[in-house]
């Protein structure tokens, strides 16, 4: 989760303006899970820049024509959908969890199949021995671009540019799934300091390069400076705390 990363960033960086430290969700999941002693209450909140929601997907040959059909198939028999994703306490295990809670079937009935990287978790999906992968759009995207999988939909509050599926909230499920991003700088920066870091970041992000990354990685600008975005923080780890004691890993 990125932890060993913030403790050698905190302990070498202090003061130093020019340093960042790219941090998301994941992140402060690793934080809860490994009961870290540096947290990101040791660095100093800058901004968050967007978020990437997760789609839901099935390979082309699947049964599944739609999220009502797997909806139905999952109610009636939990266990005989396998789910594909990233690491136990991962955004994408947390948020199928967060669904099946929203569905009254229980946690311990998710059949979820974790993977440490997002090859391995295509290649079971594409062969068939996953019926549902979850996971970034930047991930999954040339996949679907090239019809090997079926968006059923997307974990997104409302629908995003590009990509062709209805939101779990639009199909009735109040649920959204996504990983969002940002950056932290130093400890003990200067509130003038932290004041030219945060420009400097949110200039950044209307850059032409920058839009075009938004653009092809189908992410969800959603930007949020200083200590609006370390309170959102505080907030994530209250959330992620929760879900990470649903899913028996706390």
């Amino acid at each position: 989760g990125g932890t060993l990363g913030l403790a050698q960033f905190a302990n070498s960086t202090k003061g130093d303006p020019n340093a960042l430290l790219v941090v998301g969700a994941i992140m402060v999941a690793g934080i809860e899970q490994n009961k870290s002693q540096i947290s990101l209450k040791d660095v100093t909140p800058i901004a968050r820049l967007f978020t990437e929601y997760n789609v839901i997907a099935v390979r082309k040959e699947s049964e599944y024509k739609t999220l009502d059909d797997l909806i139905k198939a999952f109610k009636a028999n939990p266990t005989s959908i396998t789910w594909g994703g990233g690491s136990k306490g991962s955004v994408d295990h947390i948020g199928i969890a967060e669904l099946a809670g929203k569905l009254d079937v229980p946690v311990n009935k998710v059949n979820y199949v974790a993977f440490g990287g997002g090859g391995e978790v295509v290649a079971q999906a594409l062969g068939g021995q996953l019926k549902v992968i979850t996971g970034g759009f930047a991930e999954l995207g040339q996949y679907i671009k090239n019809g090997q999988f079926r968006v059923l939909a997307i974990g997104a509050p409302e629908r995003v540019p590009g990509i062709d599926a209805p939101t779990l909230k639009e199909s009735g499920y109040d649920v959204t799934i996504g990983n969002w991003r940002g950056v932290y700088g130093a400890a003990g920066l200067t509130p003038e300091q932290r004041k030219e870091v945060i420009d400097a970041v949110v200039a950044a992000t209307k850059s032409k390069v920058w839009q075009d990354n938004i653009q092809t990685n189908a992410w969800t600008p959603s930007v949020l400076t200083g200590d609006e975005f370390g309170k959102f923080v505080d907030e994530e780890h209250v959330r992620l705390h929760a879900m990470l004691v649903k899913v028996g890993l706390l």
